[in-house]
């Protein structure tokens, strides 16, 4: 289920592993993953990591082991399983709380809800600030009004933010 919401956002999703070829083919099969790479040690880990950001790509990388952690590291982003080691869980962005991939897609979601809501807040206080200066710099704009207008800019930015507290993850888990 991770996998398939990660693709029908467009995410390519690669699986690096330790694991041996035919034991690598069977658990991507399993999980819906076409692009593989096994044998591959946790130095290596890392420079597949890079290889891909040198490609020009944003790479995001989930860990749960201490041989993890050095890709996680070199990641743009990198999500460990809270459960992991404490190595992974220190060489991570993100700490997932939940040993539960869908959690990666949720924390994609809820990042991009956020980006929104500071892009609706530049505005609030754009607009406050576009109509309010010219006005204010004219002597047309009374300085109690002014004041309560920048107020007002704040208020619209906090009330705004607060509305992320009604976010939830797109398909609700029994967890």
């Amino acid at each position: 289920e991770a996998v398939r919401r990660l693709r029908a956002r467009g995410i390519r999703v690669v699986m690096l592993t330790g694991d041996n070829a035919a034991t690598a083919a069977a658990i991507a099969a399993e999980a819906g993953i076409s692009e593989f790479r096994a044998g591959i040690l946790p130095g290596d880990k890392a420079a597949v990591v890079a290889e891909l950001k040198a490609g020009g790509t944003l790479v995001a990388m989930v860990g749960d082991g201490i041989n993890d952690a050095p890709a996680l590291a070199a990641a743009d982003v990198s999500f460990a399983i809270g459960a992991g080691s404490d190595a992974a869980i220190e060489a991570a962005d993100l700490t997932l709380i939940r040993s539960d991939l869908l959690s990666v897609v949720d924390a994609i979601d809820l990042s991009g809800a956020t980006l929104g809501k500071i892009r609706q807040n530049l505005f609030f206080a754009f607009i406050y600030n576009v109509l309010g200066i010219p006005l204010a710099a004219l002597g047309l704009l009374n300085p109690v009004v002014a004041g309560a207008a920048m107020a007002m800019s704040s208020v619209s930015v906090v009330s705004n933010s607060l509305l992320l507290k009604r976010w939830r993850p797109a398909v609700q888990r029994g967890h």
